[in-house]
C-alpha cells in the first residue's frame, strides 16, 4: 500500500488485495451500508469484473434490528449492489435480543447467518471489511484482558469460523482510505452511532487512538505488533506439534490420554501450557478451558510434580477443569472426560 494512508485504493492495488482469493468458486460480501463494507463491495465488484475467470460474488446485509434506520441502510446497500450487477440479500437476526453483552451477541449472529447464507450459494469463503483500524482497536481489547500469544496476534487475514473461511482482503488498508475511495467514486454511506457509543469498549479504545498516535502508539505499528505476535505463535505452535508427538512415543498401551510425567516436566512452560490447554479443550465437555485457569492448573502441576515425595501409584494431584480430569502421579499425567457434575436440588 502507499505511504499515504488517505488516498484511494487504485485499481491495481484492488488487484493484489484479492489476489488470494481468485480461485474461490464463491465469495459471500458482508456488506452493512457502513464505508468500510461498501468500500469492500466496491472494491471487490470491480476486480472480479476485470477477471475473465472468478468467483461468483454475493453481498449479504445482515440487519440486527437494533437501530430504525436498518432497513432503510439495507435498501441502500441492495441498491448499490444491484447497480454493480452483484446479487444481494439482506438476512435478519431474528428473536429476542440480549439486554447485555449486545455487540458481541450481534457479532455471533452476524457471522451465524453469514455462514449459512454461504453454505446455501456454495461460497467457500465469507469476505469482510476488517481494516488495519480494526486490528489495531482489536489488539488493545485484548491486551487490557491479559491475552496470550495467540490473543494479540488479533486477526489473520484468513481464518475459519462457523464451517467457513473468514477473509480480510483490507487488514492492512486504514478506513481513511476507503473512506477517500468511496469518496471518490461519490458513494454515500451510513454511520453507526454504536460505533462512537461510549457505553461500548470498542469506541472507548477508538477515542483513545488519536492520544496513543501521538506517542507512537498508531495504528501502523499496533498491526505491526499483532504481525510479530502472530508469526511467534505460529512458530510455538510448530514446536508444540512436535512435542506432541515426541511424548505421544512415551505412552504406553492402554493408558488414558496425557503425558509422560517427567518428559512433560522437562519442557519450556509456555510449550507445557499449549499443549495442556490442547488436551483440555480435546478431552474436556464444557467449552473452551480459559488460558487463565490453564496457567493456574500447569503451576499447581508444576509444584506437585517437583514437591511431592516418592510413591510410585500414589496420586499426586487431582483436578478438573472444563469438563476434563486431570490426574498427576509419579510417572503419568492423565487427562480424561470428568464425570457430568451433579445437579443441586434444593
Amino acid at each position: 500500500m502507499p505511504d499515504d494512508d488517505n488516498s484511494p485504493i487504485s485499481a491495481r492495488e484492488a488487484n493484489r488485495l484479492f489476489a488470494d482469493w481468485r480461485a474461490a468458486p464463491a465469495i459471500v460480501l458482508a456488506v452493512s451500508g457502513g464505508p468500510d463494507s461498501l468500500a469492500l463491495m466496491w472494491l471487490a465488484a470491480r476486480w472480479r469484473k476485470a477477471l475473465k475467470r472468478g468467483p461468483a460474488l454475493y453481498a449479504i446485509t445482515i440487519d440486527h434490528g437494533l437501530r430504525p434506520e436498518s432497513a432503510r441502510e439495507a435498501r441502500e446497500v441492495k441498491r448499490l449492489a444491484h447497480a454493480l450487477d452483484l446479487p444481494h440479500r439482506t438476512l435478519r437476526w431474528r428473536g429476542d435480543k440480549p439486554t447485555t453483552g449486545v455487540p458481541a451477541a450481534a457479532r455471533a449472529a452476524r457471522y451465524r447467518l453469514l455462514a449459512k447464507s454461504a453454505q446455501a450459494y456454495g461460497a467457500s469463503h465469507v469476505m469482510t471489511a476488517h481494516t488495519r483500524d480494526d486490528q489495531a482497536e482489536t489488539v488493545l481489547m485484548r491486551l487490557s484482558r491479559g491475552s496470550g500469544i495467540a490473543g494479540l496476534a488479533a486477526m489473520a487475514r484468513q481464518s475459519e469460523r462457523d464451517g467457513v473461511i473468514l477473509a480480510r482482503p483490507l487488514l492492512d488498508v486504514t478506513k481513511a482510505q476507503l473512506v477517500a475511495t468511496l469518496d471518490k467514486a461519490k458513494i454515500a454511506y451510513a454511520t453507526d452511532p454504536s460505533n462512537a457509543d461510549p457505553r461500548f469498549t470498542r469506541p472507548r479504545l477508538r477515542g483513545l487512538m488519536p492520544l496513543l498516535a501521538a506517542e507512537g502508539c498508531d495504528s501502523r505499528n499496533l498491526a505491526r505488533l499483532a504481525a510479530r505476535f502472530a508469526r511467534a505463535n505460529a512458530a510455538l505452535e510448530l514446536l508444540t506439534d512436535g512435542a506432541e508427538q515426541f511424548l505421544a512415543l512415551q505412552r504406553c498401551g492402554d493408558s488414558p490420554p496425557g503425558f509422560d510425567a517427567n518428559a512433560f516436566a522437562a519442557l519450556s512452560a509456555e510449550i507445557r501450557i499449549r499443549l495442556l490447554h490442547r488436551a483440555l479443550n480435546k478431552i474436556g465437555h464444557e467449552g473452551q478451558a480459559e488460558l487463565g485457569k490453564v496457567e493456574t492448573l500447569a503451576a499447581a502441576l508444576d509444584r506437585a510434580h517437583v514437591e511431592s515425595g516418592p510413591g510410585k501409584g500414589r496420586i499426586r494431584l487431582k483436578q478438573t477443569l472444563a469438563g476434563a480430569l486431570v490426574t498427576l502421579n509419579a510417572e503419568r499425567i492423565c487427562i480424561e472426560p470428568a464425570p457430568p457434575r451433579r445437579r443441586r436440588t434444593d
